[in-house]
């Protein structure tokens, strides 16, 4: 190691912060200025620490980006699907970073017609994403999004396809998504605040016409709301959604009728969820009512919208999660979770038997793909777990078989499944409640406490961490490396009680169940605190800034991704995007309650003087979710107040925003650069 480079020492500036008749003192709040040359100095300082501080695995990071896309196919192609008289698909080129989108008139031996190719659009960027591609019905225009930033923040285009002329409408601060009505000249766009970025306004555009003559058919007041446009798959709906994190709204139009008013479905009731699908002459509505705590679906006809007329399809149940449904002609398809384990359940509309699909792994991971074709017996779903690729399949719902399309390829000829162990564990959390494990490793490893052992988590906003495979983890792997999941409380991988319990004013169990896991596979011998390093980015940077700061000892090494560790000041500061919708997740620290509780685990408050695991902390300067300043001000106060001499890196992307880089290898660098601080860690150089 290069101990003898000093790191960079942020200057203070005390800043006295009042609430609830309390003062904290920020002595770094003058970061949170991206304008500021001094902060851009300060930012670079870390950056140049940081190249020079690992300048010695230089080679190992190359190795590693080499490695990682040896595995990877570059001239890929994803499965085709089909809509509306073409088969589109997304494919990439070698040598290329970018996609190219593509179709081909009604069978896949047609000539190609390629509908952007973002790596000519990329050129000159630094930053590059499309998003939002939508066709017309008559298939003669396509909309779409570009960010070019990576705050997703969208500009709204339109090519003619016939032509290839790239129309002069241009619609700026967007989401990016858009949908067309039936008449093939309106489509429908959200706009952000251009402040907040929150999505809180739909507009009519017609085309060939200024945006700035762009009629406002919906303006969310509320600023705990978030606006989304879609189209049903029976194409006879538009929908405006608005939701926050209890409650839902949505608003339809038929799509004949693009200059008609949107009429409300259900009006907003604080607590009620609900998502819609429209079939034949009925919605069908996926909801919380009645105390549905795992969700249950019902029934309504499209004339008769209101809560009032909903029937029950298929009831709560409380060991059965309802995760979302896939309607066709012919069939209800329904995802369900139980047991932490996905399953698709088939439910033919003529009153047949219903039947799940079969799988038979100990942890796996199955869900529905791509099905925007309504009159079809095929569904597509994909099927991976951590040491199965990733597979595309379509299965006959009337013959019951089904047809492996695509099996992600692992190039290099090194990888063969049967050579790691897939197992998942339960840890009993010290409340008594038992949290799961997945994890994956080579054969032959021995319970010795020797092995490295890399745990991942996430633990918020209900989201689920699914066991996954991933060809890049497979260097860790093939190294002797433990890859682990803890699937802790604030995800909704065993039901949603699983995510209510790991939020508000229950948030902290979120943190400790991730310290008793490492605990846990300390205590089985997995590893050892000389060999365990802990993982999670955003939110789960959060969980990383709480572990360091409530149980250091237990980790030789974490990696924080775009940590929001400054939940105080964030959540106080409603300019910011996202904060007022997330007062549902975490807490208004308006409220004394709220503050204290939120006050009493928030990383950059609790940092103290006390020896620090090794630390590895990305973030991009552009980020408009976990903005620069959180981590940049965190490693700051840790440089202060830590009182050993362990690594502590901060790392920022000068380019890009919370996904990282844009370009499919450009990202294989990050995670070679993440690898690489847990091999030196391990002193395993090759």
């Amino acid at each position: 190691m290069q101990n003898d480079i000093s790191a960079p020492k942020a200057k203070m500036i005390p800043k006295t912060l009042k609430k609830h008749k309390e003062s904290r003192i920020d002595n770094y709040f003058w970061l949170n200025d991206r304008e500021n040359s001094e902060v851009i100095d300060y930012l670079n300082q870390e950056n140049a620490y940081y190249e020079n501080m690992t300048s010695h695995t230089k080679s190992l990071k190359d190795n590693l980006f080499e490695e990682m896309k040896g595995r990877i196919k570059e001239d890929d192609s994803s499965v085709p699907y089909f809509y509306n008289g073409y088969f589109y698909i997304t494919r990439f080129e070698t040598g290329q970073d970018y996609p190219i989108f593509a179709r081909k008139k009604g069978s896949l031996a047609a000539e190609e017609e390629i509908l952007f190719n973002c790596n000519e659009m990329a050129k000159g960027h630094a930053y590059f994403k499309l998003g939002g591609l939508s066709i017309s019905p008559d298939n003669k225009f396509a909309s779409f999004g570009v960010d070019i930033v990576g705050r997703r923040i969208y500009t709204i285009q339109i090519k003619n396809l016939e032509t290839g002329e790239i129309l002069a409408d241009k619609i700026e601060n967007v989401t990016g998504a858009s949908v067309w009505a039936n008449d093939n000249n309106t489509i429908f766009y959200v706009r952000q605040d251009q402040v907040t970025l929150r999505a809180d306004k739909v507009f009519k555009h017609k085309l060939n016409t200024a945006s700035e003559k762009d009629v406002l058919v919906f303006d969310e007041v509320d600023d705990t709301f978030n606006v989304s446009i879609s189209k049903e798959k029976s194409r006879k709906y538009i929908v405006i959604g608005s939701g926050s994190t209890l409650t839902t709204e949505y608003r339809i139009l038929n799509s004949n009728n693009p200059d008609g008013e949107f009429v409300v479905f259900q009006p907003r009731v604080r607590g009620l969820e609900y998502s819609i699908s429209h079939y034949e002459d009925s919605f069908y509505i996926l909801t919380n009512k009645d105390k549905a705590t795992n969700f249950k679906l019902m029934k309504t006809p499209e004339d008769k919208t209101g809560k009032k007329n909903w029937v029950d399809l298929i009831p709560h149940r409380e060991d059965v999660l309802l995760e979302d449904i896939e309607i066709f002609k012919n069939y209800l398809v329904v995802e369900e979770r139980s047991n932490g384990l996905n399953h698709i359940r088939i439910m033919p509309w003529n009153d047949e038997p219903d039947y799940y699909l079969p799988f038979g792994s100990e942890t796996y991971n199955a869900y529905t793909t791509t099905n925007v074709d309504f009159d079809t017996d095929i569904l597509r779903y994909s099927y991976q777990s951590l040491a199965t690729p990733s597979s595309v399949i379509d299965f006959n719902m009337k013959t019951k078989t089904k047809e492996i399309l695509k099996e992600q390829e692992v190039l290099g000829g090194k990888f063969d499944k049967n050579n790691y162990i897939e197992e998942r564990v339960w840890v009993t959390a010290r409340d008594g409640v038992k949290v799961p494990i997945s994890m994956v490793y080579r054969k032959g490893l021995e319970k010795n406490g020797k092995n490295p052992l890399l745990l991942y988590a996430y633990g918020s906003y209900g989201i689920t961490m699914d066991t996954y495979f991933s060809s890049t983890r497979l260097s860790l792997l093939d190294r002797g490396f433990v890859y682990a999941i803890a699937h802790i409380r604030g995800g909704e991988d065993l039901g949603r009680q699983w995510y209510e319990d790991g939020k508000l004013l229950k948030k902290k169990n979120t943190f400790t169940d991730f310290i008793d896991c490492s605990k846990f596979v300390i205590d089985q011998k997995y590893t050892s605190s000389d060999h365990l390093y802990a993982e999670g980015g955003s939110a789960g940077g959060l969980l990383m800034g709480v572990i360091v700061n409530e149980a250091p000892e237990l980790y030789n090494g974490v990696i924080a991704q775009v940590p929001f560790v400054d939940v105080i000041t964030t959540m106080l500061d409603d300019s910011i995007p996202l904060t007022t919708g997330e007062y549902d997740e975490w807490g208004n620290p308006n409220k004394k309650e709220y503050y204290d509780y939120m006050l009493s685990y928030s990383p950059y408050d609790n940092v103290k003087a006390q020896e620090y695991p090794n630390m590895y902390v990305s973030t991009g300067l552009h980020d408009s979710q976990v903005q620069y300043w959180e981590p940049a001000k965190w490693v700051a106060k840790l440089r202060d107040l830590k009182t050993n001499n362990k690594l502590l890196f901060l790392d920022t992307n000068m380019d890009a925003g919370h996904g990282g880089a844009s370009g499919r290898f450009e990202a294989l660098k990050d995670l070679a650069k993440e690898f690489s601080f847990l091999l030196d860690l391990e002193k395993i150089k090759s």
